[in-house]
């Protein structure tokens, strides 16, 4: 890291807080500040793997239970579209950290556990057969130039911990070379090896035999909050549930698959234990919090990284659905990249309140620095939006749209190259070379009163087409992102591997 990429923003923190902060009282005779002085609040940032919109009550779950989750939107602030940049883990994991849309740097599936690739030419003229359109290249790793969000925490003062899964590179990109001063667990590891002790990741201590992965996060996040409950830390809390491989508890899996889902679409017993581990370790910070008197000086962010899981299956099902959302983890309709989320800041957020705004990963960034009243680094240019404005006085944001650049053919089903907007009720996606001469072909739904993505509107709207194609053309062009080029090898006859699914047998994935 350069030493200026510390030095300015330290000086302009100064300056700011020199010129904007009141005069500093007089300490009490115990040495301590009076509580008239604001303090910095602590952030932490509680990121779920693969937990779609539905599931959780929060949201309309009837089958999950998710008491803690009810419990935080009670405190806070309910998001109805809260949108990840992209519909698979890594892309949305570094729009986070950068606050900046992962097509800028290359980086738009999850990679993190490949070799680095930073002098690779992501340049590809050719495809295989069945694919009408050429996937450019991407990059495997988050680029250590990005000034992450701990590193500009970290200029006002702040101590930073990452907890649980990263995959956002190997050796030499892992947490401690984007400012966090502790990292648990975070490597490069796409889903732990095993939910159960012993973990098999060299830097998350193994507990008793068989205690589960989630368990011991949290028990690590709260050690970290205990050793610096005096003064200001952001914690990534990113947890590696409920990702595969799926595991959980035999009496969490007997209790759910004894349960029946009323709304009759998600029955998968051994997500629903899954799930309520995620659950119990968002109690437990909880009660964390209020025991070290942290709870009312505290910013939370709940929040996951993509939809839920739908190509995957065990014993034969999905691990979860989506519905009323389309398809799921891994496609551009909402079921991939629509995701639960709960802000929580007592005294500055309305509790019990809930909110329609269309807010992306990329705006947690600029929300954490205006919340700690941290100057931001001129150099790392910031895609999202502060959200106080609506957390705070329930005002709209100022923007035209939102934005997922998905190039790629992943293994979901449905899913083609394209990227997508969203703009008041309308969503507009344009599919690469799948029209008539293999021209592009765009998609419109309204949102309001289609939920279900079923009934594609494009030929009555065209000037809201227009208006958005363009914005899209736009954006793709402002980011430098990658775009798909036509398949000179296209055979119409080849075989299609999409949306075939790739089952999980339980005697390799034990539970206990």
């Amino acid at each position: 890291m350069k030493a200026y990429q510390f030095i300015l923003p330290l000086i302009l923190t100064m300056l700011f807080t020199t010129c904007n902060a009141p005069a500093s009282p007089a300490l009490s005779r115990d040495g301590r500040v009076p509580e008239t002085v604001e303090r910095k609040p602590n952030i932490i940032m509680f990121l779920v793997d693969d937990m779609g919109w539905m599931d959780t009550s929060v949201n309309g779950s009837e089958y999950y239970e998710t008491p803690n989750m009810e419990r935080l939107a009670k405190l806070g602030m309910n998001f109805t579209r809260a949108y990840a940049a992209n519909p698979l883990c890594s892309p949305t994991r570094a729009s986070i950290l950068s606050g900046k849309h992962p097509g800028r740097f290359g980086m738009t599936t999850p990679a993190g556990h490949l070799p680095p690739n930073p002098e690779e030419d992501l340049t590809r003229t050719e495809g295989a057969p069945w694919q009408k359109m050429v996937q450019q290249g991407i990059r495997t790793f988050f680029p250590l130039k990005e000034f992450t969000i701990a590193e500009a925490l970290k200029t006002n003062g702040y101590v930073t911990a990452h907890m649980g899964k990263w995959h956002l590179g190997q050796k030499g990109y892992w947490p401690e070379q984007q400012g966090f001063d502790v990292n648990v667990g975070g490597m490069m590891h796409p889903g732990p090896p095993s939910f159960f002790s012993p973990y098999k990741i060299a830097n998350l201590p193994d507990g008793e035999p068989k205690e589960y992965i989630t368990d011991r996060i949290t028990y690590e996040a709260m050690d970290f909050m205990e050793a610096h409950k005096d003064e200001p830390f952001y914690l990534n809390f990113w947890q590696f549930g409920v990702h595969a491989p799926f595991q959980a508890p035999q009496d969490l899996i007997d209790k759910y698959a004894a349960k029946t889902d009323p709304r009759g679409k998600q029955n998968a017993s051994i997500m629903g234990g899954m799930m309520e581990k995620v659950d119990q370790s968002l109690g437990m910070l909880l009660d964390k919090l209020e025991e070290l008197e942290l709870m009312d000086n505290t910013l939370i962010v709940f929040f996951s990284d993509n939809g839920g899981n739908m190509y995957n299956t065990i014993d034969g099902e999905f691990p979860t659905n989506n519905y009323p959302l389309r398809h799921g983890k891994g496609n551009i309709h909402d079921g991939g990249i629509r995701v639960p989320a709960i802000v929580v800041w007592p005294g500055k957020i309305a509790p019990g309140t809930s909110s329609d705004e269309l807010i992306q990963s990329i705006d947690f960034y600029p929300t954490f620095l205006e919340a700690s009243r941290t100057v931001a680094n001129p150099d790392q240019a910031l895609d999202g939006l502060s959200l106080l404005p609506v957390l705070r006085d329930a005002k709209s944001l100022k923007r035209d749209a939102i934005f997922s650049h998905f190039p790629h053919y992943v293994i979901a089903p449905d899913n083609l190259p394209s990227t997508a907007a969203w703009s008041g009720d309308f969503k507009c996606i344009k599919e690469y070379g799948e029209g008539t001469d293999r021209g592009d072909v765009y998609r419109l739904y309204n949102l309001a009163e289609d939920l279900t993505e079923t009934n594609d509107v494009a030929d009555r709207h065209p000037e809201v087409v227009a208006r958005l194609g363009a914005l899209i053309d736009a954006h793709v062009a402002e980011i430098g992102g990658q775009l798909p080029v036509i398949n000179p090898k296209y055979d119409p006859a080849a075989k299609s591997p999409m949306g075939k699914t790739k089952a999980f047998p339980m005697d390799r994935y034990p539970s206990y």
